[in-house]
């Protein structure tokens, strides 16, 4: 399937997801996430099980370590906004992902190594000129100005720019679309949906 296929449909899969973020689930409907093993070997996931092979997953968490902090998201509001600016994102979508990516902890460190408020990892951080991924500063200007980036390297599609944030963009320009992981339909589900409340 091409980008341009996986793009409509991806954005037909986002703006059910932004329905669901604001509306009660109902059994069987947005509440849940589906998938099922086509005869080609490729993972589908949906919200919705159309067919009868749609199996319902039970998703894990993201894993994140986090150190102390006392930190409040009203902290960063300041450097978001600038950061948000410099690089034309919307603030909302910064903070939806600073959200799902540390819960707004400047410390938190994942298994993988990502590192600080928007969980940039050291080959990512190097790349940007991040010296310090700890540095709230730093660390959103850095994690917003490669979103940014992303949006431009999937033609402005917010669902791929997420799932490369996650997952790498190699992994989405790979699988034609969404990576067939669950950590990373977790973790659209969960920036998408924090998203939606934040708007």
């Amino acid at each position: 399937m091409t980008l341009a296929k996986n793009w409509s449909r991806w954005l037909t899969a986002l703006a059910l997801a932004l329905v669901c973020a604001v509306l009660p689930a109902r059994p069987g409907d947005c509440g849940s996430i589906y998938k099922y093993v086509d005869a080609d070997g490729v993972i589908h996931y949906s919200n919705i099980p159309s067919r009868p092979e749609y199996q319902a997953v039970q998703l894990k968490p993201l894993m994140v370590v986090h150190k102390t902090s006392n930190s409040r998201p009203s902290d960063y509001d300041r450097l978001i906004l600038a950061a948000s600016a410099r690089h034309g994102i919307d603030s909302n979508l910064v903070r939806a992902v600073i959200r799902a990516e540390s819960g707004f902890n400047p410390n938190a460190v994942s298994p993988k190594g990502a590192m600080g408020l928007m969980q940039i990892m050291p080959g990512t951080s190097k790349y940007l000129g991040v010296a310090n991924p700890f540095d709230p500063q730093e660390n959103i200007n850095g994690g917003v100005r490669y979103l940014k980036e992303l949006m431009g390297r999937f033609n402005n599609n917010l669902v791929f720019a997420l799932a490369a944030y996650n997952a790498g963009p190699q992994s989405v320009e790979k699988h034609n679309g969404i990576p067939p992981y669950e950590e990373t339909v977790t973790y659209l589900k969960r920036v998408i949906n924090y998203y939606a409340g934040y708007r």
